[in-house]
């Protein structure tokens, strides 16, 4: 690459779309660069330290700016304001005896000022022949140039890190979708808004852990590795202990361990956990994911509804400044209450074609579903027919934050039943642009009953379910210690952030999402 090109900014072609036969072209002009770059490295070593660790930065972009972006000159110049900043360099313009250069830290972006009187003919020269990408140390003063920009006029500048691979074309950071997801270090490095997307991640994650911790709930940890999967509907992932020569299941997810805590008598507790579920990778599935799960003794799911609404209030309140938010066009306000509804009333109300009679019908269903193309097992009952038609019908109509409450029993083995209708348990979802973000319910605490259903869960399993659960004989063990009436819930933090966000895919807030080797594209 000639210095003509590296001033002006430009790398080598961005991972967008190109023209017909442009691609070898641009393989081919990446590799020449790399190649200089490796000349380049390999001359640095010769002369010494390649990539020196000495460097002590003191001071990031961001909170200089924030500090001193408002002052003038004839305020900073008294002050001599002595900063030592550290970042990649992503512009570089060359002026003869003076270079102007602008580097980024996670905070922001500075401007470099780099003449011959401040570092030296030595140093200067070796600074024109660094490259866009490069990791630079600077140290020096605050001043503001004709054009307004707070720059430091340095008097060193080092190269701490050589960058072999150009960096995308700055006017167009990177396009291509995968390459981002696959490459999340070079997104982050030419995309801002992505950047932006996680440091709110972050934000959401530590509000959701004070607006528990604020409210008494103590913060815990339980196992990845279960000798058996519980906790959820979901096949899980297998592995193998080679000590104790067992099956062990990764983790779908901790509530059956946190409310062994209850019973043990931690009466609030909450985990920010990691889970794992072998299902297929969507715009809304990832195998591995985030999920907020926590319990409180002697509340029931109505309390629930209602500290979800103020959880999620509070969090966009922290992250956002708003409770009205844009998502993929759509208005959400998560200000005005959330709606409730039934599961047949949702469906009733975005299908009136059907009744409430029709809904009630297994035949009925039944033959509505095969209509659909929706798989439907012999030992599907009332409850299961009447959430598959919902999912394929309503769900995703459900754009603003709606409850969906007293599910059926027969699709609930960890709720507690309704004592006024033992056919629906106290349980709700609450979905949000089509979504299930939340799930939870008033704990099933008769042990008799829950030893009752996981055995109609394990008879599913032998026919041919893969998602029914497991016969957990060590939890049924712990329930006849005694479980205090108590509401669990669980709720999406990827989805959440997607939500928060306005990300269209799951692995738009996922750091490292799942994807298939390279070699199998």
């Amino acid at each position: 690459m000639t210095q003509q090109q590296q001033t002006a900014g430009g790398a080598v072609p961005g991972a967008g779309a190109q023209p017909a036969g442009a691609a070898s072209a641009a393989g081919a002009d990446e590799s020449s660069v790399i190649a200089e770059r490796r000349t380049k490295l390999a001359a640095l070593r010769t002369a010494g330290q390649a990539y020196p660790n000495d460097f002590h930065r003191d001071a990031l972009a961001g909170h200089l700016h924030a500090a001193w972006g408002a002052k003038d000159n004839a305020e900073l110049d008294p002050a001599a304001i002595r900063v030592a900043v550290a970042g990649r360099m992503l512009l570089k313009r060359v002026m003869g005896k003076a270079c102007f250069a602008t580097i980024a830290d996670m905070s922001g972006r500075l401007q470099l000022y780099v003449t011959l009187d401040g570092v030296g003919a030595a140093t200067l020269d070796a600074f024109k022949h660094w490259d866009l990408g490069d990791i630079v140390g600077a140290s020096g003063t605050l001043f503001r140039t004709k054009s307004g920009e707070l720059t430091v006029r340095c008097d060193a500048v080092r190269l701490l890190a050589k960058a072999l691979r150009p960096l995308p074309e700055k006017f167009h950071g990177i396009t291509d979708q995968e390459q981002r997801y696959r490459q999340r270090y070079l997104d982050l490095v030419a995309n801002a808004d992505s950047r932006e997307v996680f440091v709110k991640r972050s934000r959401i994650v530590q509000a959701v852990r004070e607006f528990f911790v604020e409210r008494g709930f103590l913060e815990v940890e339980t196992p990845m590795m279960h000798p058996i999967p519980g906790g959820a509907a979901a096949r899980p992932f297998v592995t193998h202990h080679n000590a104790l020569d067992m099956a062990l299941y990764l983790r779908i997810a901790p509530e059956l361990y946190l409310k062994r805590l209850v019973i043990g008598g931690l009466e609030k507790v909450f985990e920010i956990n990691r889970n794992f579920r072998n299902e297929g990778i969507s715009t809304r599935h990832n195998p591995e994911f985030t999920m907020l799960e926590f319990y409180e003794a002697y509340r029931d799911y109505r309390y629930l509804m209602d500290l979800t609404e103020e959880l999620f209030r509070d969090v966009a309140s922290k992250v956002l400044g708003t409770t009205s938010i844009s998502y993929q066009g759509e208005t959400i306000d998560l200000g005005a209450p959330f709606d409730r509804l039934t599961m047949a009333e949702a469906i009733l109300r975005y299908h009136p074609e059907h009744t409430l009679a029709d809904l009630a019908s297994e035949a009925y269903l039944r033959r509505v579903l095969e209509t659909l193309a929706v798989e439907v097992l012999p030992t599907d009952g009332l409850g299961i027919l009447q959430l598959k038609l919902f999912e394929a019908t309503t769900e995703a109509k459900l754009v603003q934050p709606t409850f969906i409450v007293a599910h059926p029993t027969d699709v609930s083995p960890l709720a507690r039943a309704s004592d006024s209708d033992p056919s629906v348990t106290e349980r709700f979802e609450l979905f949000v642009t089509g979504r299930e973000l939340a799930n939870g319910f008033s704990e099933l605490n008769d042990p008799e009953d829950q030893a009752a259903r996981f055995t109609a869960q394990a008879s599913a399993k032998e026919a041919g379910d893969e998602e029914a659960m497991y016969y957990d004989a060590d939890y049924v063990r712990a329930l006849e210690y005694g479980l205090p009436p108590t509401a669990g819930e669980g709720i999406g933090i990827d989805r959440l952030v997607m939500l928060l966000t306005d990300s269209p895919s799951i692995r738009d807030v996922i750091l490292f999402p799942q994807l298939k080797p390279e070699a199998d594209r």
